[in-house]
């Protein structure tokens, strides 16, 4: 019996102990088969310290987690002892009963989770833009960052990038990177399709006349385009004003949110042409009522072309001042010689053509026409004295009004002395004492003459100078054609070249010289044509007819002057001839 007792007792320990290492491993087993690496636990706050906090998650041992993961952007703690949370299992070692575990991974994982649904679904999510970056932003999606690429903030370039930073949007999620928690996001989609569903709406509800709100989207030199909700429209330049405008951008400016009404509507080409200043009414109804002419008014000067100046009357009516119309006297050859845009001027209405809405205005009519008062002033016939303003070589330019200059022709300033250039004579600012001869109003023309303050001296050459009179005179000019012989101050004869000898001269140059003194026979005088023709062969033959054949004496014994010139002219053609039959 005792053997059986000693042997019995042993047994008895070692299903003991066989019994302790299940019950053992089986709790070990349940402990670690709930705890999984990778996974999400939720676990208790067991203790909360300076640096870190302990959470139990039914391990061997508690994991610590930094208490950075536990603080808002306050740096405030969020939990306390007992509270429980949701942690990540980083990793865990059985051997040494150690866990690691992070809250932050936890919650990141499941915020990917939630973003995934969201993608999956295709429904949107708030965030708020953090931080400009290259290429973008960085959005805060419930505290994960995610990235919105900058082509995906609108429908079109944002003009002031960092403007945008600190706002809160919707955004749709276009791809997720669960392994790097990438997550990129997309503004432009939603708007796309916001856009459609408008655009959509507004094809179907548009029409000629209605009245809608648009956005300037952009802007060209014929027009601005506007963005009426998923649909584009265009302003034509044209249609922006009753009053003419340079370019859109004197009334409009990008980002403006306008009132248009629809013109037209193509629902083949979804083309809307839209209008700005058919909203008002057209001012240039019953123009001619408004604006009578010779209605006299005052206007701004908007615009200046080479042919005028465009004044505006009233909003949206402008009338054209051509450059002919703005000065009595001044000839322009640009309006901005007299007026400059901005200037306000003083008009008179000229014309209206209501048709093709246009007024012709007139700046000289505000004011009388100087030529009709120098019509009356300075009749033809007054005398006058005014001073030289300008020389040419045509004539002088004296100053009779302010504005209007007379002209003396330089055939009127002597009536015998050729003037080559008036300069010779005169200066600017000379004083000038002339006689009116014409007032030409409609070709605005005031001509004087110098020379017509005396008598023509040539009224009286026939008087003086009948045909048969033998003169003596000087030599002034010698020509191929003649001699010019001053007889007197002033009157000059032609001794053509077949008047001077019996035989044919050729060159005159060989028997006279300027400055010598003959005698000549006239044998044509004309007042009229200022002529007086002088011979002196006619004049020889007189001499020849009076004088004795012998001696060739005048009746005082001397040798006449004709007589002398006849000697002189036969011994040159003498001395010709025997050249010739040498």
């Amino acid at each position: 019996m005792q053997n059986t007792n000693e042997t019995t007792e042993p047994q008895e320990n070692f299903e003991t102990e066989v019994s302790f290492e299940s019950a053992l491993e089986d709790y070990l087993n349940a402990d670690f088969g709930e705890v999984q690496e990778g996974s999400i636990v939720t676990g208790e706050v067991v203790k909360v310290e300076k640096d870190y906090v302990l959470v139990d998650v039914n391990f061997k041992s508690e994991g610590q987690i930094p208490v950075s993961e536990f603080q808002d952007a306050e740096g405030n703690l969020t939990v306390q002892e007992g509270d429980k949370v949701d942690v990540f299992v980083t990793q865990k070692d059985e051997n040494e009963g150690a866990i690691s575990l992070s809250r932050e991974k936890a919650r990141r994982v499941k915020l990917l989770d939630d973003l995934q649904d969201i993608m999956d679904n295709q429904t949107t999510i708030q965030g708020k833009i953090v931080k400009r970056i290259k290429g973008g932003y960085n959005v805060d999606l419930e505290g994960l960052e995610a990235f919105l690429p900058g082509s995906h903030v609108d429908l079109r370039p944002v003009p002031d990038m960092d403007a945008l930073v600190g706002q809160e949007m919707d955004f749709r999620i276009l791809k997720i990177n669960r392994r790097r928690s990438n997550v990129i996001i997309s503004r432009r989609v939603l708007l796309e399709e916001e856009r459609e569903n408008m655009r959509q709406e507004l094809l179907d509800t548009i029409k000629e006349g209605q009245v809608v709100q648009g956005k300037v989207k952009n802007i060209t030199e014929y027009g601005v385009f506007i963005d009426l909700g998923g649909l584009d429209g265009l302003l034509h330049i044209t249609d922006m004003s009753w009053k003419r405008i340079r370019h859109p951008k004197e009334m409009v400016q990008l980002g403006d949110d306008l009132e248009l009404k629809v013109l037209g509507f193509d629902s083949e080409e979804k083309k809307v042409s839209l209008g700005l200043k058919q909203l008002v009414s057209d001012p240039w109804e019953n123009i001619g009522e408004k604006y009578p002419e010779g209605t006299r008014m005052t206007g701004k000067v908007t615009n200046l072309a080479d042919y005028g100046a465009f004044v505006e009357l009233d909003d949206g009516v402008e009338g054209l001042v051509h450059i002919s119309e703005m000065s009595w006297t001044r000839k322009l050859r640009h309006p901005s010689q007299l007026v400059k845009s901005g200037d306000e001027v003083e008009v008179v209405v000229l014309g209206i053509d209501s048709d093709r809405k246009r007024i012709s205005l007139g700046m000289k009519q505000v004011s009388p026409n100087p030529w009709d008062v120098v019509a009356e002033k300075y009749p033809e016939g007054t005398i006058l004295e005014a001073p030289v303003k300008n020389i040419t070589e045509f004539g002088l330019f004296i100053g009779i009004e302010d504005g209007i200059d007379g002209l003396i022709h330089v055939s009127d300033m002597s009536w015998t002395k050729k003037v080559r250039h008036p300069s010779e004579l005169f200066k600017n600012g000379d004083m000038v004492r002339a006689k009116v001869l014409t007032v030409d109003k409609e070709n605005e023309k005031f001509t004087l003459g110098i020379k017509q303050l005396t008598e023509d001296p040539w009224a009286e050459v026939p008087r003086h100078y009948p045909v048969g009179t033998t003169v003596t005179g000087k030599i002034t000019n010698i020509t191929d054609f003649g001699l010019f012989v001053e007889v007197e101050e002033g009157i000059e004869g032609l001794v053509h070249v077949s008047e001077m000898s019996r035989k044919k001269i050729k060159n005159p140059k060989e028997f006279f010289s300027e400055g010598q003194e003959i005698q000549a026979k006239v044998i044509h005088v004309s007042a009229d044509e200022r002529r007086l023709g002088l011979s002196i062969k006619q004049h020889l033959e007189e001499e020849e007819k009076k004088s004795a054949p012998a001696d060739q004496r005048g009746k005082n014994g001397s040798a006449a002057p004709g007589s002398n010139l006849g000697d002189l002219i036969r011994q040159k053609l003498e001395e010709g001839d025997g050249d010739k039959q040498d």
